[in-house]
């Protein structure tokens, strides 16, 4: 069933498409909303998130068990974020994590949660767990704070991106140096029914509403992968840079986990993530799913066929500031400095849309910690730009 939030009732509400389908991508004034929301003076509807809760007193040293991420010892009102992963090491579900002292709350895409709470089900074995899917009985409201939740407030999980938790590690920049170290974010978890009335008391306090327009376009100038938007069936975390927030190096064996290992040691990622400042010359931008190339070297070479594909544009939004924008995924060996084009069909026409990239994985394809007898090997059968490693 489709969901529909009640604020899409609100005048000059716009509906989100894709993975936010059921919320407002905006409310008839995107750049405002988008600066309030950037200064901190803007709440955001973001019920159409899934939300899965683990009771029961092993919960926390199972999901330790079969996740990427420490949680052993997590402490109430504590948040973090883990992955479950295939057995080859494949991105399958991405989730925030917050444990009120007697349940665990699982924050995912809407339309990861049935298959997130499935899974979990068919993983209890003797545990003493019990799984619910509340998605569309509790829902998410997103608050520029930069903050975990406290003791007054409703559970709330705080997205620590981009800092390097306990046991996990970078490919992009250091903290002090990467944008999304000025992007607070923290989301809600409040009853369904109380949503109008949640958002009512933000807008009673001076805060905006704003639409996933807003959110978007900060959360890729911040480099923030996100499983509905920037995730295919072939991403692995290290081509994200998603070893920072969500991934432990030193605990306990979980599914996927030697890939994890492999690549962070002794291999390379196959693709890399790279953040776009795409022409604004048009009045369209391309969508997600858009192909990209390298640019040819001059005018002559760009009427002639089409050069060969070499990434994905995942994610893309018109910034306030910057102006359209994209996070894409690309093959590692593509060079840092080279300019691309983006193929688009947005309204009909196919338009190649120039673009120049900033590095979010380099190019080498190791981590900031990588041992330094280990940074220049690749073990044998691991070698090659388009293979696994």
């Amino acid at each position: 069933m489709t969901y529909s939030s009640p604020l899409l009732s609100r005048s000059g509400a716009v509906a989100a498409t894709g993975a936010d389908e059921g919320v407002a991508w905006h409310y008839g004034d995107p750049v405002a909303e988008q600066r309030a929301l950037a200064r901190g003076g803007a709440v955001v509807d973001q019920s159409h998130l899934g939300v899965v809760r683990v009771s029961g007193p092993d919960r926390l040293g199972w999901l330790h068990s079969i996740t990427s991420q420490d949680v052993e010892h997590l402490a109430p009102r504590q948040s973090t974020e883990l992955f479950v992963l295939s057995p080859q090491g494949h991105l399958e579900h991405a989730v925030g994590v917050v444990d009120d002292g007697e349940a665990t709350w699982l924050i995912a895409e809407r339309a990861s949660a049935p298959g997130l709470a499935a899974w979990l089900e068919r993983m209890k074995f003797m545990m003493r767990v019990e799984i619910e899917d509340l998605t569309g009985q509790y829902v998410a409201i997103g608050e520029a704070v930069d903050a975990e939740g406290t003791e007054d407030e409703p559970l709330t999980w705080h997205d620590t991106w981009p800092r390097v938790v306990g046991g996990g590690t970078r490919y992009g920049p250091p903290e002090d140096e990467h944008p999304g170290a000025d992007r607070p974010w923290r989301l809600v978890l409040v009853p369904a029914a109380s949503l109008t009335d949640e958002i009512a008391a933000r807008e009673a306090a001076g805060w905006r509403l704003a639409g996933t327009w807003a959110t978007e376009a900060l959360r890729i100038e911040a480099y923030r992968p996100r499983l509905g938007r920037d995730v295919d069936e072939r991403t692995i975390p290290h081509e994200l840079d998603w070893l920072r927030t969500a991934v432990h190096l030193a605990k306990g064996c979980y599914r996927g986990q030697e890939t994890v290992a492999r690549v962070h040691n002794l291999g390379r990622p196959p693709r890399r993530l790279v953040f776009l400042h795409l022409d604004g010359s048009s009045h369209l931008i391309p969508e997600p799913g858009a192909e990209v190339r390298v640019r040819p070297a001059d005018a002559a070479a760009a009427s002639g066929a089409p050069g060969k594909v070499i990434g994905t544009l995942t994610s893309v939004a018109r910034h306030h500031e910057l102006g359209p924008i994209g996070l894409a995924v690309l093959k590692r060996s593509v060079p840092e400095d080279a300019e691309l084009l983006v193929t688009s069909t947005a309204g009909g026409d196919v338009l190649e849309i120039a673009a120049t990239q900033e590095t979010v994985v380099p190019g080498e394809g190791v981590s900031a910690d990588r041992p330094e007898s280990h940074r220049d090997r690749l073990t044998p059968g691991l070698r090659g730009g388009d293979g696994l490693l």
